[in-house]
C-alpha cells in the first residue's frame, strides 16, 4: 500500500479534521502576555478561543503565548503561578476552557445510533509531574466524561479517546454545544468522587476532577500546552496545522478589533445638526451579531471641514458583518450629505466580541 493511500486510510490526511480553532497557539489578539489572572471568573485572556474560568480560589498566575513548543511548533500556551493557594476551599476551581458551536459537531452523529468516538490529543509539559484532567462537557444535554493525564518536565502528547454517546443529540445551531475543560486545581466539591471516565453520564460535580493535582500547590508551578486537537475516531492522527491566515480569520470570527488610521476615518454627514453618522466593515461574518466596545480616547479632536470638536462617539447599530456609529460634534456645522475625513481617531481601537 501507498504511504499516501495510509494516509488516508487513517485519516491523517483528511484536510479539517481537526475541530480546534488555534490549537497551535499563535494567535493573541488580545495580548500575548497577562498577569494577575484567578481574580475574574471567566474571561479571554491572551490566546484566542482559551478561556480561563475560575472561582474561589486566592491562586493568581500569569498567561503568556511562549516561544517555546515541542517540535513542529513554535508556540504554547503558559501558564505560571504566581501566588499560590494550598488551603483549597471545597468550591474552588481552575479550568483552561475551549467551547464549540453545535453546527461544527454534526460529524460525531452524537444522540444517534451510529453514534462516533472522539479523540482529543494535545502536548503538554510541566515544571514537574502532575495530574491533571481533561472534561469532555455535553453542554446541551448536560452529559460529561472525564479522562486523567500526567504531565513531566518534557513535551509529551497526550491521546484520550472518548466514548460514543448515544444519548443527546447537538443543537445545530452557533450556541456553544461542548465545552472542554482543563481541570488544573479543585475542591472537594468536584474531586470527592468518582471519575466519571468510561462513559457519558449527567454530569454530577464530585466526579469531575477526581485524582488531579493543583497548580496552585507552589509558585514554581507552570504548565505548558499546545497542539490540541479534536476529532472523530479511536485514535490520534498527525496534528493538523493550519496556516496563520487559516487560524487567524477563524478566530476573527468570535473576536477582532479594528484600528483607526489617519484619514482613514470617512463622517458621512445625515444632516447639519451635530450628530454625523459612519462606519466600518467587519472581517467576514461574525458568530453572531458581537458587542462592539469604542475606546475611550476619541472625544476632543476635530474633524476636517467642520468647526467644534467631537464630544461624544457612540455605537448605533451592528451587524456580523458591519459596525454603525454615530460622532457628536460640540457644534452644528457641515452641510447635508457632505463627507469628510478624520485623523482624530489615528491609532484608536475599537474591540468587536462576539465569543461563545
Amino acid at each position: 500500500m501507498s504511504k499516501a493511500r495510509q494516509l488516508a486510510d487513517n485519516g491523517a490526511a483528511t484536510p479539517n479534521r481537526n475541530m480546534i480553532i488555534n490549537g497551535a497557539m499563535n494567535v493573541a489578539q488580545r495580548s500575548t502576555s497577562v498577569t494577575g489572572i484567578g481574580a475574574n471568573a471567566t474571561s479571554y485572556h491572551t490566546l484566542d478561543r482559551w478561556l480561563i474560568e475560575t472561582a474561589n480560589s486566592a491562586g493568581r498566575f500569569t498567561m503568556t503565548q511562549t516561544a517555546d513548543g515541542p517540535s513542529g511548533f513554535a508556540n504554547c500556551l503558559k501558564m505560571d503561578c504566581t501566588t499560590a493557594d494550598t488551603s483549597i476551599a471545597t468550591t474552588e476551581y481552575l479550568l483552561l476552557e475551549y467551547k464549540i458551536e453545535g453546527q461544527d459537531l454534526q460529524r460525531i452523529k452524537k444522540g444517534t445510533a451510529d453514534a462516533e468516538q472522539v479523540t482529543i490529543s494535545f502536548y503538554v509539559k510541566a515544571n514537574a509531574a502532575f495530574n491533571f484532567a481533561l472534561e469532555f462537557y455535553d453542554n446541551d444535554n448536560n452529559r460529561t466524561c472525564s479522562k486523567l493525564f500526567s504531565t513531566t518536565t518534557s513535551w509529551n502528547r497526550i491521546e484520550l479517546t472518548y466514548p460514543a454517546d448515544t444519548t443527546g443529540a447537538f443543537d445545530d445551531d452557533n450556541a456553544a454545544s461542548v465545552r472542554l475543560f482543563f481541570w488544573l486545581h479543585a475542591g472537594s466539591d468536584y474531586t470527592s468522587g468518582t471519575l466519571n471516565s468510561s462513559s457519558f453520564n449527567s454530569q454530577n460535580n464530585a466526579n469531575r476532577a477526581v485524582g488531579i493535582s493543583s497548580f496552585y500547590s507552589s509558585t514554581d508551578n507552570n504548565f505548558f500546552i499546545t497542539g490540541v486537537q479534536m476529532e472523530v475516531g479511536s485514535s490520534a492522527t498527525p496534528f493538523e496545522h493550519k496556516t496563520f491566515g487559516q487560524d487567524l480569520a477563524e478566530s476573527r470570527r468570535y473576536y477582532t478589533t479594528h484600528e483607526f488610521s489617519g484619514q482613514e476615518f470617512v463622517n458621512i454627514e445625515a444632516n447639519t445638526a451635530t450628530h454625523k453618522f459612519c462606519g466600518f466593515p467587519l472581517p467576514g461574518n461574525m458568530r453572531t451579531t458581537p458587542t462592539v466596545t469604542l475606546p475611550s480616547g476619541m472625544t476632543g479632536g476635530a474633524v476636517s471641514g467642520l468647526t467644534g470638536t467631537v464630544s461624544a462617539v457612540t455605537v448605533t447599530s451592528t451587524q456580523e458583518n458591519r459596525c454603525a456609529f454615530r460622532v457628536t460634534m460640540s457644534e452644528a456645522t457641515g452641510t447635508a450629505r457632505a463627507v469628510h475625513h478624520c485623523d482624530t481617531f489615528d491609532a484608536d481601537v475599537a474591540t468587536i466580541d462576539a465569543e461563545l
